[in-house]
């Protein structure tokens, strides 16, 4: 377990040092000099885009482990609760409305979104802590949120500002600056923060609900720590990113198999591999060889899709 997370931080620290490099135009370290001009192109644009990839990408593999362990579903992935639509509705209506000439405006609606998204989920579900009532408020919330910002999409008053949703609702990190960082960083820190204390409670979860709950475990409690924490964290990533899907889900299973079965075992292999994941995924988009940079949310669909359809065809042998 620790060696696995020493090979995953060791992996996860050369790729932030090859995305620091990495682009269009291959900037050497050399540039790191002040007196060498390609030095504004590393600070001002490719270490705060690269530390927003690692961000993100834990924030969505830590969340993804989450859910996965608390739903008991190994197709669980953070787009389930509706968080990741509600903070992508939130986000398309300042586009909308053109509050997002404003620097702080759009990542404020887009949490706004995840917030409200995450109060109705809480209502809707209540203090049972019922799984099965939970998800489907989840898919219901994700649903509504959708055909919302279709809505907003179609009325849209300018070609402009639609195209503008649209491209933004593909998710990626282009053009993202320190400003970016600042929101999310203490968001995604404090909602880690959160979800690690689930660990325990997860592992208890295992044994079914009546076990968990003689061995001391709240439900109430550990959904509220559910939700909270995977509503900073989604909030945040979405608010910084975009919509980019599949990560909480390819991730948990790929580390699995190295970290055991107990949900508590994989939470942090989890975070350091959907970090690595999200930075090599957004290294590979910067130098494909295209007109304009593929964006990191279309590629990680393109990967994630596949993934899903595996996992649902081995879940079916399985079940036969």
């Amino acid at each position: 377990m620790t060696r696995l997370n020493a090979l995953l931080l060791a992996a996860l620290a050369i790729a932030c040092c090859l995305s620091v490099m990495a682009g269009k135009v291959l900037v050497p370290w050399d540039a790191w000099s002040s007196a060498d001009p390609r030095s504004i192109i590393i600070v001002e644009l490719r270490v705060p885009r690269t530390i927003l990839a690692v961000l993100v990408g834990a924030a969505l593999g830590l969340s993804g482990a989450v859910m996965q362990g608390y739903l008991r579903n190994p197709l669980a992935d953070p787009g389930l609760f509706g968080v990741s639509s509600g903070a992508a509705l939130g986000a398309v209506l300042s586009l909308y409305f053109g509050f997002a000439a404003q620097l702080w405006l759009l990542p404020a609606f887009a949490l706004a979104g995840a917030a409200g998204t995450t109060a109705l989920l809480a209502l809707i579900a209540g203090r049972s802590g019922s799984l099965i009532l939970f998800t489907l408020a989840g898919m219901i919330l994700t649903s509504i949120a959708g055909s919302m910002t279709a809505l907003a999409i179609s009325l849209a008053p300018t070609p402009f500002v639609s195209s503008q949703i649209v491209t933004w609702l593909m998710g990626a990190l282009t053009d993202r600056s320190w400003d970016d960082v600042r929101v999310a960083l203490p968001l995604i820190v404090l909602g880690a923060a959160v979800l690690a204390s689930t660990g325990r409670a997860l592992d208890a979860l295992t044994l079914g609900e009546q076990a968990a709950r003689s061995m001391g475990v709240a439900p109430g409690r550990l959904q509220a720590k559910v939700i909270i924490g995977i509503a900073l964290m989604v909030g945040a990533a979405v608010a910084s990113a975009g919509v980019i899907g599949f990560v909480g889900l390819m991730v948990p299973h790929l580390v699995r198999p190295l970290a055991g079965n107990r949900p508590s075992a994989i939470l942090l292999p989890s975070a350091l591999g959907g970090a690595l994941l999200l930075t090599l995924a957004d290294i590979l988009v910067r130098i494909a060889p295209t007109v304009s940079e593929l964006r990191l949310g279309i590629a990680m669909s393109m990967l994630g899709g596949p993934f899903f359809f595996h996992l649902l065809i081995r879940l079916r042998r399985r079940l036969a």
